[in-house]
């Protein structure tokens, strides 16, 4: 048994989901569940309709209208038959989200986020669905929001365990006997049937949900680079596979910013000894990279960069000292308005902080802290962090940048640096 997982880059036309298809094919016929997310930039599409409706915006409805439109191109090319049941299938799919449209944002506004934004994964996976079938693969469509059981907290939920596993382990092995099971990545439901989600980019962890529970052979995430690399080739020209990694250096990269895996995704597998492979669904023959219980030192030196940084200096008002019961205050509030720490780095009367760059979360965030503390801040900064870093690599990334910020352990340097103007 085993579980794969696609990305919207790989899904994002015509081409990629017969690609898709294919790589499925190859596996075989039963027992492969798929985990799919939304095609393309469906979700970010989606994100900005479900602000749209939220904020009051007219324009809204033409959102609503291009979505279908991307979607209902890719069905005519799949499905040549109009009469195929996937044309009102994903016609209905919509209309949960014309309902929503129709009637005043009175909910709160992530319940509302998650409601709309999680249309996109039933979408896609319908569509391939009937597009493996069509093919010849029987297979079967199946609803994650009847197995992710989580919380109320909408946009970032989080997993009810006892009862997902319970669920998954009970109902699912049947279906994976009969042929290939499709379901979404990303979305769950909460205890009163009411649709949740688990964070942006959540698929991969969804499939490692799965992979757990079911205990499966091996999980596999389907990306467009050949496997993990020591950098994002969007900022670096020469980069290098690493071809085995242990789950402790997945994780430890992932946390810093990582962006190939999840980062929540580890855990779950590693539990298990489950081993995870990152493949290319561009070149499927290759190897990849696959992380599992093997102890190994990566081989390279590895880069993760986050820009649209905003560093946070945070003082007492009457310069005390920046002990235990300040820090938990200053944490606390971090966790009330939902921001998350990259970076951190103390002295005896300031703590200072790099956050991703969220205006309506920082202006809530500055406004909460400066109650008791005082805030200074600085934006348009960039987080640098080098995972067995030397000093060469160290001078590369610095080359006519300013450092503010500089925390060093034995195998991870961590900068927050900005151009030199």
């Amino acid at each position: 048994m085993q579980v794969y997982k696609f990305g919207g880059a790989s899904i994002k036309n015509t081409e990629g989901i017969k690609n898709v298809t294919q790589i499925i094919q190859a596996y075989g016929t039963n027992n492969l569940l798929v985990v799919v997310s939304a095609m393309d930039k469906t979700t970010d599409r989606l994100q900005e309709l479900a602000f749209a409706h939220i904020n009051g915006d007219d324009n809204k409805h033409q959102l609503l209208e291009d979505i279908k439109s991307f979607h209902f191109d890719i069905i005519s090319k799949l499905f040549t038959d109009t009469q195929n049941p996937v044309y009102n299938d994903i016609a209905n799919t919509f209309v949960e989200i014309e309902w929503l449209l129709e009637e005043e944002a009175e909910d709160s506004a992530d319940y509302l986020y998650d409601q709309i934004v999680s249309v996109g994964e039933l979408v896609s996976s319908k569509i391939i669905a009937a597009y493996l079938n069509q093919q010849g693969t029987f297979t079967i469509w199946q609803d994650a929001r009847n197995y992710i059981q989580t919380d109320n907290n909408y946009r970032e939920a989080n997993v009810q365990w006892d009862k997902t596993t319970a669920t998954i382990q009970k109902q699912l092995p049947s279906y994976l006997s009969q042929g290939v099971v499709i379901t979404q990545g990303f979305i769950g439901a909460t205890s009163e049937n009411f649709t949740s989600t688990l964070g942006r980019e959540g698929s991969d962890y969804t499939a490692a949900i799965f992979s757990a529970a079911l205990d499966v052979e091996k999980m596999t995430i389907w990306k467009d680079v050949p496997g993990v690399l020591n950098a994002d080739p969007k900022w670096f020209d020469e980069t290098e596979k690493i071809p085995q990694l242990s789950y402790h250096d997945a994780i430890e990269l992932t946390y810093y910013g990582a962006t190939v895996i999840h980062p929540k995704t580890i855990k779950p597998i590693q539990n298990k000894g489950i081993p995870l492979f990152v493949r290319s669904f561009i070149h499927p023959n290759e190897t990849g990279t696959e992380v599992s219980t093997q102890a190994t030192t990566i081989p390279v030196p590895s880069f993760i960069f986050k820009v649209n940084q905003v560093l946070l200096s945070i003082s007492p008002k009457d310069f005390s000292f920046i002990i235990e019961e300040n820090l938990s205050d200053i944490f606390a509030i971090f966790h009330q308005n939902k921001v998350k720490v990259n970076t951190m780095l103390n002295s005896a009367i300031s703590f200072s902080v790099s956050i991703d760059d969220d205006q309506q979360k920082i202006e809530r965030l500055i406004a909460d802290l400066s109650v008791n503390f005082k805030v200074k801040y600085n934006k348009d900064m960039e987080l640098v962090t080098i995972r067995y870093y030397n000093q060469q690599t160290i001078d590369r990334v610095t080359l006519n940048k300013k450092v503010w910020l500089e925390v060093k352990s034995r195998n991870t340097c961590q900068m927050v640096m900005k151009n030199i103007q």
